[in-house]
């Protein structure tokens, strides 16, 4: 990471382990965008989603102090949020009403082909964790151009204190390193080990 990008992810760490409150406010800001995004797989409300995020917040409070590498503290909010969603999938599953008189029919018509979820839900993990092994600017560039609604190149460029011109170079850069992540790689089997 450069000094253009401010405090590293360790000395934000140690700083908010300190009660350092504006490192933790830091700390949240820059992972907020990395934590909505494993939301928006989940297809969440948005009651269900921000009750999530406050979770996985809670659970970074807890267990700050646990990390063994600050700098994989990223990959712990991307498994930590997508625990906390499939916890809260699997929770709504157990409550939505069933009525046995449907036809059932209509209930494998939804279902889809069971090996097309599977590779989706593997490509996905594969993604985030592929994010996880960017740096936090190529992480946060590429997470705020995949923004519902679409951000404006004005104000990502705004947000992460770069011209709009060197938005679509930097892109395609972080795009590059994500394609050949060892974690893409290892899904299509020609990864590094």
């Amino acid at each position: 990471m450069t000094e253009d990008d401010g405090p590293s992810i360790p000395d934000l760490v140690a700083a908010a382990l300190d009660g350092d409150e504006a490192a933790w406010e830091e700390l949240v800001d820059r992972h907020v965008p990395l934590v909505a995004s494993v939301l928006r797989q989940f297809r969440l409300s948005p009651a269900d989603a921000e009750d999530v995020r406050q979770i996985v917040l809670l659970r970074l409070v807890e267990h700050l102090g646990d990390l063994r590498e600050p700098r994989a503290l990223p990959m712990w909010l991307i498994k930590t949020t997508r625990n906390e969603c499939i916890r809260m999938v699997r929770a709504a599953r157990r409550v939505v009403p069933y009525d046995p008189t449907e036809a059932q029919a209509d209930v494998r018509a939804d279902v889809g082909d069971p090996d097309e979820g599977l590779l989706r839900e593997e490509l996905s993990q594969a993604v985030l964790e592929a994010l996880g092994e960017l740096s936090e600017r190529d992480r946060t560039l590429l997470l705020l151009l995949s923004q519902d609604p679409p951000l404006t190149y004005k104000e990502i460029g705004g947000r992460l204190g770069i011209s709009v011109g060197s938005i679509g170079p930097t892109r395609r850069r972080a795009l590059d390193k994500l394609s050949t992540s060892s974690a893409l790689g290892a899904l299509s089997g020609s990864g590094s080990p």
